[in-house]
């Protein structure tokens, strides 16, 4: 017979899940606001091997418009340029030999609405999984009345579900909001 606490928690678990996806997402779109998410897919040859940024670099924001790259190697500098120039962040390190500068950009109005644009979308399939996986535990609650599962404790696990996918999809969407403030805040 199947356990519903346990399948509650399984689910509200996957639906956490796509909440750190949105989280994780959003934190790398960059929004003119100098934050160093951006940079935590940039991989770096460093000694034949590709690893992280932060592993090769010390990455700060001095200020709100730069990020400040101090490689702890200063015959890196060239490879980490390289690996931004190659990487999707689209901004072009300018370095003085010992420290890489990126300065963000301030986003046309254009631009602003492509990246709110770009977060609902991501946003839409955190929100596909939340519910993907409401109904997956939905369709096993039903086949567990088969199974000898009372229809009360059923329609409570129902119940039960609603609330922690409401309460996933309101998380989203503030989640959603704030990217999209400050995407739009000038």
């Amino acid at each position: 017979m199947i356990d519903v606490k346990e399948t509650l928690n399984g689910a509200e678990e996957r639906m956490e899940m796509a909440a750190m996806f949105l989280e994780d997402s959003l934190n790398r779109i960059r929004a003119g606001r100098a934050n160093v998410a951006i940079l935590d897919g940039v991989r770096v040859n460093s000694y034949g091997s590709m690893v992280p940024l932060n592993q090769v670099a010390n990455v700060s924001c001095p200020d709100a418009r730069t990020i400040a790259i101090k490689p702890w190697d200063r015959k890196a500098i060239r490879d980490i340029e390289k690996a931004i120039m190659d990487s999707d962040v689209g901004i072009t390190p300018e370095n003085n030999g010992e420290i890489i500068r990126l300065a963000i950009p301030q986003p046309t109005e254009e631009r602003r609405r492509d990246l709110v644009k770009q977060c609902n979308k991501i946003g839409e399939k955190a929100k596909v999984e939340v519910r993907n996986v409401r109904s997956e535990v939905k369709d096993k609650l039903k086949k567990a009345i088969k199974d000898g599962l009372s229809e009360d404790n059923e329609k409570d696990a129902e119940l039960e579900l609603q609330k922690l996918h409401d309460k996933f999809i309101k998380k989203l969407d503030e989640l959603l909001d704030a990217k999209n403030k400050e995407i739009m805040t000038v």
